[in-house]
């Protein structure tokens, strides 16, 4: 407990005896660590979590330090802040593959996140959140993945291959690692992941990671990040539309205005203009490595677009070739053979899908309209079999949130017992072993950059559990329907199992 008198007694008496000693011993270790300093060097930056190399951004000669690996050297990275549920996820992981591949960055792949784990707000009513906030919260709820053991890559569930020779990726786990030396592992499921994953980090190290990626206190003055701080209340990015700076056809109307007291003006900015070479985001003397945005979701809204308005390019035709290639992004192969392998071996014949999405946000008010959709569909098809004079019940997949225990007074409980039609669903069990081949497959990590390892490296490790993909394989089932498809309307799901069905990507 005396341990501080103690020690400072003897520090002034050290100090007073041994200061020749000490100047002797620093002429002669001089000339040898002037010698060692750039190995020296070498070793601290492959040592310390957060070392990397220097960015030539602090003024007076001084060196500031991203946090970057070696392994990351000459890259530049594209970061976003994904949120709401998966679909709205898929479209922003689409957009952001174009600015990707329009910047030419490298595209950091999220995780899948929890259903409206992350929100963003409502853009039509000018209410988003920071796009700094955003980031932190995408942070945070990655660490309650880690920390559950429940983490899947997009890359894992959504196929890039469609776009791999054309925008370079990054896991966001292989990422983290290699750029702020934190430990990963227990986000993996297989050996590779935890080879490419390890890190010898600190609490703290987590918590500098998320003030970098988020974009707080200022990582952009340290070199390393540049937070692109515009939302959808102020910026639409277009690309080679000539109107850089123009307003946009959507505004806030007068009544708005008034009732929120809102003051945004909407302004439609080109994104290679703005964030592209010229711009502070690659200003030479910084060289942010570095772009984080906040959402990169977007949706048409009264003729104009939410916030990512880049849809064609005719003056430059590889970001043409991207936006082709982005426009549908399957499911990854284990799913969607999932997904025919029960269409084509447990329901056998030709069928109709319906997806009824009853209890979720704004869709549970609309139990009436989703069912009146569904009688119309299969009165259709009743009075097509007559004329065919076919024979035999009409075969129909059904995904929907409602439990079959639920059904009960319900259109899904008349149709149940009704002979004239055969029902099939999903379970969660039904999918568990396509669940373990696809995290065994590792595609979000081999689908983009990781370090070369040691054959001996690439060790089992405790995986995670697996992911809860029932809801990807019915929609896989749905793509295969042949007597049609009937959705809930302004369900995102629908609209995805439609671009599933436009590109025929089941063929029995």
């Amino acid at each position: 407990m005396d341990l501080p008198a103690n020690r400072g007694r003897w520090r002034r008496r050290s100090a007073r005896s041994n200061v020749p000693l000490l100047v002797a011993v620093l002429l002669l270790l001089l000339p040898a660590s002037l010698l060692l300093s750039s190995a020296y060097s070498s070793l601290l930056r492959s040592l310390l979590p957060f070392s990397g190399s220097p960015s030539p951004s602090s003024s007076g000669g001084g060196v500031q330090w991203c946090g970057r690996s070696a392994k990351l050297d000459g890259e530049k990275f594209l970061w976003y802040a994904p949120h709401s549920g998966f679909s709205n996820q898929v479209g922003e992981l689409r957009n952001a593959a174009v600015a990707a591949a329009l910047l030419n960055r490298t595209l950091v792949v999220p995780p899948v996140l929890d259903h409206h784990a992350v929100v963003l707000g409502s853009c039509p009513k000018f209410r988003v959140s920071d796009p700094s906030d955003l980031r932190a919260a995408v942070w945070d709820h990655a660490m309650q993945l880690l920390r559950e053991r429940r983490y899947v890559s997009m890359g894992d569930i959504v196929d890039l291959s469609p776009v791999k020779a054309l925008v370079r990726t990054i896991d966001f786990r292989v990422f983290v690692s290699l750029w702020c030396g934190v430990d990963m592992r227990k986000t993996c499921f297989s050996g590779l992941c935890c080879a490419v994953t390890a890190g010898g980090s600190s609490p703290s190290d987590y918590g500098r990671c998320r003030s970098l990626l988020s974009g707080l206190e200022g990582s952009e003055s340290r070199g390393c990040v540049h937070p692109v701080q515009v939302h959808c209340r102020t910026t639409v990015w277009t690309y080679q539309e000539n109107n850089d700076g123009t307003l946009d056809s959507f505004q806030p109307d007068e009544e708005l205005r008034r009732k929120k007291k809102i003051s945004y003006v909407r302004k439609r900015k080109d994104l290679y203009k703005g964030l592209g070479p010229g711009s502070k985001a690659e200003d030479a003397t910084l060289g942010l490595p570095l772009l984080a945005f906040g959402t990169l979701f977007s949706g048409p809204y009264k003729g104009s677009e939410s916030y990512f308005d880049i849809h064609e390019s005719p003056k430059d035709h590889r970001i043409l070739t991207v936006l082709g290639k982005t426009e549908f992004l399957p499911f990854a192969p284990e799913i969607m053979a999932a997904g025919k392998e029960f269409a084509k071996s447990t329901i056998k014949e030709p069928f109709i899908c319906a997806q009824l999405r009853l209890l979720d946000g704004q869709f549970k008010n609309h139990w009436k309209t989703t069912f009146s959709a569904l009688k119309d569909k299969l009165k259709a098809l009743e009075m097509e079999m007559k004329r065919n004079k076919s024979g035999g019940p009409i075969h129909m997949f059904i995904m929907t949130d409602l439990p079959p225990a639920n059904w009960t007074r319900t259109y899904l409980a008349d149709i149940a017992k009704d002979e004239k039609y055969e029902l099939y669903t999903l379970k969660e069990n039904d999918v568990l072993q396509t669940a373990e081949k696809l995290m065994a497959a590792e595609h979000g990590l081999r689908s983009g950059f990781f370090p070369k390892i040691a054959e001996r490296s690439n060790e089992d490790c405790h995986p995670v559990q697996l992911p809860e993909i029932l809801l990807y394989v019915e929609e896989s089932v749905c793509s295969c329907a042949s007597l049609g498809f009937v959705g809930t309307a302004g369900s995102t799901i629908a609209g995805s199992i439609e671009t599933m069905r436009m590109n025929n990507v089941c063929k029995l």
